[in-house]
């Protein structure tokens, strides 16, 4: 990556220009200090240097000044190493400014920060706000190791909203790929075969399983096998092989046809309280 420079007309100010876009639209953004720049990683980096008192973005340029005490030939090599770790890094070079919220958004984001949240948070879950409209709550779970199950977690979560906040009529949940603890997260969401597995689960066969207490998680998708996990009700459960085989490796199959197997993943000795006995039948597909 080759940085250049050119002069400003103040002596203290010089312009670097790293050969590609850094906010590319037009704008610049003049930043005074490491408060005004806390929106900027790259401004933020740069006001760690003692001598800079400001900075401005541009579409394709950086300029920095310094303070009087300092020589641009000390600090240029400084200036210049934190310029190309940041696009080499692929780093965002100004995030979006806070969308402020008002109305129904603004009192669902403060029920779940007042009621909602401190409660899972000690069970080991968390929850996300993602957006509101048309009467519809649209949240992110998280049951990272949360003591109960996930469906019943939803159900007091879905419940606490439309009591509390009136305009809210309904409650869509997804769940955030978080494995529980001493377990890694191996989703890659961004791969199209891993989030149609994914979504798959969460939209069509999980809320089936959660009515009988379960909830049957991805643990990752390589080499077109997706792993999954039985969770809740399901693990430990006499019957947890017929749903796997009839039901969601079936599914799984039928709907994502790059997947060629679906292994399951569960400790099923670990179950302590299924909703099935083994000695159980009648079972249909996903319970």
């Amino acid at each position: 990556m080759f940085i250049q420079t050119e002069s400003e007309a103040q002596e203290n100010t010089l312009k670097f220009i790293p050969g590609r876009d850094v906010l590319g639209d037009g704008r610049e953004v003049d930043m005074a200090d490491a408060e005004t720049a806390s929106r900027s990683p790259l401004a933020a980096r740069l006001f760690q240097l003692d001598a800079v008192v400001a900075v401005t973005l541009g579409a394709d340029f950086i300029t920095v000044t310094k303070t009087d005490e300092v020589d641009w030939q000390l600090i240029k090599p400084a200036v210049f190493g934190i310029i190309m770790e940041h696009f080499l890094a692929g780093k965002v070079t100004l995030e979006d400014e806070p969308v402020a919220v008002s109305g129904t958004q603004a009192e669902i984001l403060e029920l779940l920060e007042t009621r909602v949240r401190p409660g899972l948070i000690e069970e080991g879950g968390d929850i996300k706000f993602l957006d509101f409209a048309d009467g519809v709550a649209r949240l992110e779970l998280v049951d990272n190791g949360i003591s109960g199950p996930s469906f019943s977690l939803q159900i007091r979560v879905e419940n606490t909203l439309r009591y509390y906040v009136s305009e809210v009529t309904s409650v869509v949940f997804t769940r955030a790929a978080v494995a529980p603890e001493g377990q890694a997260t191996e989703l890659d969401l961004d791969d199209p075969e891993t989030a149609a597995v994914y979504n798959l689960l969460e939209d069509s066969i999980n809320p089936s399983v959660a009515a009988h207490g379960g909830h049957i998680a991805l643990v990752k998708v390589a080499d077109h096998i997706a792993y999954i996990r039985l969770e809740g009700g399901c693990q430990g459960c006499g019957m947890a092989d017929v749903t796997l085989k009839q039901g969601v490796e079936v599914a799984i199959l039928q709907e994502v046809d790059t997947i060629v197997e679906v292994r399951d993943s569960t400790d099923h000795e670990g179950g302590e309280n299924p909703f099935y006995e083994p000695d159980k039948a009648g079972v249909s597909a996903f319970y």
